[in-house]
């Protein structure tokens, strides 16, 4: 991917980074750089997400999937065990990938009632093999499937843990099963099995976006000026500190949305600590300039916009009318209209010296996607590092769990009695 900062820069923007704060930044991610170097080399916990381009073997997940055959992918998981197998697939154009990564019961009978049971594969993806909402899931899946007479064994690839009940009933039963690899929150474990399971039974090529992958994690030096995932997590911190506490994700391809939901996860959770992180919010440009944008010119000054732009796509004529004031589109393409779009949307926000930061790539495809996913890795792993927080835990999510669990089952947890503890204050 390429960085253009311009636009985040004290000379255009308020709040700014002046060309000496990124002298200072530059030595700055020089150090933080040798500790995930040195992370990387040995393969400490969460730095070895970044060797997954290097350790994840296609060959691998192609051979385990190969026996299922399936035209459409329902993956049961929640956060990262389902977000980056869908950002995979829909920077891809697949519209036969489905998710049950919430356990919401009507969106669930609603998804369950019109999937295809004979032609849809099940990939139910735990690390632990413990997570409620995705066991509960499975075990509605599972039971839907039995009511409809359809073999769910014979379409079941399990992604998980060495031990634990999933990793029990893929050897009771005799499934295909994926490892989670060791060492490797989920958030950053895209470009593993827990991604690529489901684009492998599609018949994607899984190992062009381990070649992007790699493509970005060799890009990594110690310089700002040569590194522009570094200098994104960089520039994104140094924003933070002078008070730009909102990053509006906004990239200009559909078939990327789901990245934006992807990188929400990767943002709040790596670096929302000790009182710090910037608040992720998606938006979808051309669609958000007609209703988020507004608020992003024109609100305070404590939101920077990341711009992901790619430089090639395919195309579509816009026909020629002779209606007075629609003639002018005729000339054009639906990709100039949304490049216009994208150029205006950058331009209104240096109007109003609100920071932006503009992201390219050459093409939405499998070596595009994994470049981004890494990049973005790299990238949030560089702002940990500089905001001094452990990137890679998420004791705040674990509190919730906890509490869940022990409502749930009846336990006594300090969690779950802090919630029947609560304070109410009902308005009738």
């Amino acid at each position: 991917m390429q960085l253009d900062i311009g636009n985040a820069l004290d000379s255009a923007a308020t709040p700014g980074v002046s060309t000496d704060a990124l002298d200072r930044l530059d030595d700055a991610v020089a150090d933080a750089h040798e500790t995930i170097a040195a992370g990387m080399s040995n393969a400490r916990f969460g730095y070895a997400s970044l060797n997954l381009p290097e350790t994840t073997s296609a060959t691998g997940i192609e051979r385990a999937v190969d026996p299922i055959d399936a035209d459409a992918v329902l993956t049961v998981g929640i956060g990262g065990s389902a977000l980056g197998a869908k950002t995979i697939t829909a920077a891809l154009g697949e519209a036969n990938h489905y998710l049950l990564d919430n356990v919401d019961p009507e969106a669930t009978n609603r998804l369950l009632d019109a999937l295809d049971f004979d032609s849809t594969a099940i990939n139910v993806v735990s690390k632990s093999g413990t997570t409620a909402e995705t066991l509960a899931n499975f075990l509605v899946v599972r039971d839907a499937y039995e009511a409809a007479g359809v073999d769910w064994t014979e379409r079941t690839v399990v992604t998980t843990g060495e031990s634990g009940p999933l990793a029990d009933l893929a050897a009771e039963e005799e499934l295909p099963k994926l490892a989670v690899p060791d060492g490797v929150p989920g958030r950053f474990s895209a470009l593993s099995a827990v991604g690529l399971v489901a684009p492998a039974i599609l018949g994607y090529d899984i190992e062009a976006v381990l070649d992007g992958g790699r493509e970005a994690r060799d890009s990594l030096t110690g310089s700002i000026d040569d590194c522009p995932a570094y200098a994104y997590g960089a520039l994104a911190v140094a924003l933070e500190r002078r008070g730009v506490h909102t990053n509006a994700f906004m990239p200009y391809a559909e078939a990327l949305e789901p990245f934006a939901e992807w990188f929400a996860q990767l943002w709040a959770e790596s670096l929302g600590k000790d009182g710090q992180g910037q608040t992720p919010a998606r938006a979808l440009g051309a669609t958000d300039q007609h209703s988020q944008l507004q608020l992003y010119r024109a609100g305070r000054h404590d939101t920077m916009v990341t711009l992901v732009h790619p430089t090639a796509r395919d195309d579509r004529e816009i026909p020629a009318v002779d209606v007075e004031g629609l003639a002018y589109l005729g000339d054009a393409t639906l990709g100039d209209l949304l490049d216009a779009e994208f150029e205006a949307t950058e331009a209104s926000l240096a109007a109003a010296d609100k920071p932006s930061i503009r992201v390219e790539l050459d093409r939405v495809d499998e070596r595009g996607i994994g470049d981004l996913l890494v990049s973005f890795e790299a990238a949030c792993i560089m702002a940990g590092e500089l905001m001094c927080v452990e990137t890679f835990t998420q004791p705040a999510v674990e509190w919730g769990k906890n509490a869940a669990r022990g409502l749930l089952g009846g336990e006594e947890t300090a969690e779950a009695a802090a919630v029947r503890n609560k304070h109410n204050y009902l308005i009738e």
